[in-house]
C-alpha cells in the first residue's frame, strides 16, 4: 500500500517538474497501490508510472475499460470520447478522424496566422506588464475552435466566457455549474441551428455527412467534449510552453537562432509538459498480470502521463527541456486508441503561436519574480496568471 507521502502525487508537481515522491514511487515499482483521488474520501487503485506499462495498460481496450463506473461516482456524458469503448469509441472517433487530418489542418493555417497576429496585437495594446493568458492563452485557442465549428462571430465571446468561468476550481462550485450548464445550453443550440443549416465547418459537414449515424444528444456532447478540451488544454500549453521557454534561455535564444527547430521544440515541450498528468482512470475488465503485480477484476488503474515522460531512472541524468533532441516517443497526447484526435490540430496551433510570440516580441520576458507565478493544480495543468513585458 502506498505511503500517506505517495497519496495523490500523481497529479501534483514543482512548478515544471515532476515531485520527488514520484520518481521515488516509480523507481520502487512501475505501478503501485495508491489513492487515485486528491479529495477526502480515499478511493485506492492502481497507479501506473513505468513508460512500457502505461502503454501496455492505454492500449489495451480489451482488458481495460474507460466507461465510468457503475456506481454512478462518474457521471455518463453522452459524446464525450473519452468515456466510450469500442465499437462505440470506433463510431464516434470514425466520425470526427476526417476533419483533422493534417491536410485539412493545414488549410485552416492561415486562419490560425490570423487569430494569432490579433492576439498578439491586443496583447501588445495593453501595454507592459500585460498577462499573457487573458490576452493570448485563452482567447487564441477559443477564437480558432470558433473557426472550426462555425460559431457565429456575435456568439465566441460569451461562449469563451463560459468556457473559462466552467473550468475546475476558477470561482465557486456554484458558479462552475451554472457556466458549465449555460455551455451545454449554447451548444444544443448551436448543434440544433446546423442541423437545420447546416454551414462548411466543421461541425456542419458532420451534420449533412453523417447526421443520421449520431444522435442529437451525442453530437451535442461530442461537440462540447471536442470544443472544451481543445480550448482548455491548448490554453495551457501556450502558457506554460511560453513559461518553460522563459525559464530556459538557453533553449530559447537556440530556437530565436534556429527557427526550423520549432517542429522538435513543440514536440518537446508536448513531451516536458505534459499538461494532463495522468489519462482517465481505467477498469480492469479481468485479472491482468503488470509489473511483477497482478491487477484484479475490476480494479481502477490510473496511468501517469508525466511519470513516463519526465521521471528518470535512479542515477541517470535528471530530465531537461532539450528543444533539439530527436522527437522521441511520449505519451504527452495520449496512447492507444484515445490518442489525441486534434494531435494535427495542437501541434499547428503551437507552431504558430510560439513562432509568432518570438518574432513580435524578441525581448520577451517574465514581468514577476518566479515565486509570484501561480499554478493551477487542476488537469489540465497551467498557469493562473502570466505577466509579460517586452
Amino acid at each position: 500500500m502506498a505511503r500517506p507521502s505517495d497519496l495523490s502525487m500523481h497529479n501534483r508537481r514543482d512548478r515544471l517538474d515532476p515531485l520527488p515522491e514520484l520518481g521515488a514511487l516509480s523507481a520502487r515499482a512501475p505501478l503501485a497501490e495508491a489513492d487515485l483521488t486528491d479529495g477526502p474520501t480515499p478511493s485506492m487503485g492502481w497507479l501506473v508510472t513505468g513508460p512500457e506499462e502505461v502503454r501496455a495498460v492505454l492500449g489495451d481496450t480489451e482488458r481495460f475499460s474507460t466507461a465510468p463506473p457503475a456506481d454512478g461516482s462518474r457521471p455518463v456524458q453522452p459524446g464525450n470520447l473519452i468515456q466510450y469503448d469500442p465499437p462505440d469509441h470506433t463510431r464516434l472517433r470514425l466520425l470526427l478522424t476526417p476533419e483533422f487530418t493534417v491536410r485539412r489542418m493545414s488549410r485552416l493555417r492561415p486562419a490560425v496566422d490570423a487569430v494569432v497576429a490579433d492576439c498578439l496585437d491586443a496583447l501588445e495594446k495593453a501595454g507592459q506588464s500585460a498577462d499573457f493568458m487573458r490576452y493570448v492563452a485563452w482567447p487564441l485557442p477559443g477564437l480558432v475552435m470558433s473557426e472550426l465549428f462555425g460559431v457565429p462571430r456575435d456568439d465566441r465571446a460569451e461562449l469563451a466566457r463560459v468556457l473559462k468561468v466552467s473550468r475546475p476550481a476558477f470561482r465557486g462550485r456554484q458558479v462552475q455549474m451554472t457556466a458549465g450548464a449555460a455551455y451545454l445550453s449554447y451548444v444544443d443550440q448551436l448543434v440544433t441551428r446546423k442541423r437545420r443549416d447546416p454551414g462548411d465547418d466543421l461541425l456542419g459537414r458532420l451534420v449533412r455527412d453523417h447526421g443520421d449515424d449520431i444522435s442529437h444528444e451525442e453530437l451535442v456532447g461530442l461537440t462540447a467534449f471536442v470544443i472544451g478540451s481543445g480550448v482548455e488544454n491548448m490554453a495551457s500549453m501556450l502558457g506554460l510552453g511560453i513559461l518553460a521557454l522563459l525559464e530556459n534561455p538557453a533553449q530559447l535564444a537556440q530556437l530565436r537562432q534556429c527557427p526550423h527547430l520549432i517542429d522538435q521544440a513543440v514536440e518537446e515541450l508536448i513531451r516536458y509538459l505534459s499538461i494532463i498528468p495522468t489519462a482517465s482512470p481505467r477498469t480492469a475488465r479481468a485479472d491482468v498480470p503488470l509489473g511483477g503485480r497482478v491487477i484484479k477484476t475490476g480494479d481502477r488503474v490510473a496511468c501517469s502521463l508525466f511519470a513516463a515522460n519526465r521521471v528518470r531512472p535512479p542515477g541517470t541524468p535528471p530530465d531537461r527541456l532539450d528543444i533539439t533532441r530527436e522527437p522521441a516517443a511520449h505519451v504527452g497526447l495520449g496512447h492507444g486508441i484515445h490518442y489525441c484526435i486534434g494531435a494535427s490540430l495542437v501541434r499547428m496551433e503551437l507552431t504558430s503561436a510560439y513562432l509568432a510570440v518570438l518574432n513580435r516580441f524578441p525581448e520577451l520576458r517574465c514581468a514577476v519574480p518566479p515565486e509570484e507565478i501561480r499554478f493551477r493544480p487542476q488537469a489540465p495543468y497551467g498557469v493562473e496568471t502570466l505577466p509579460v513585458a517586452w
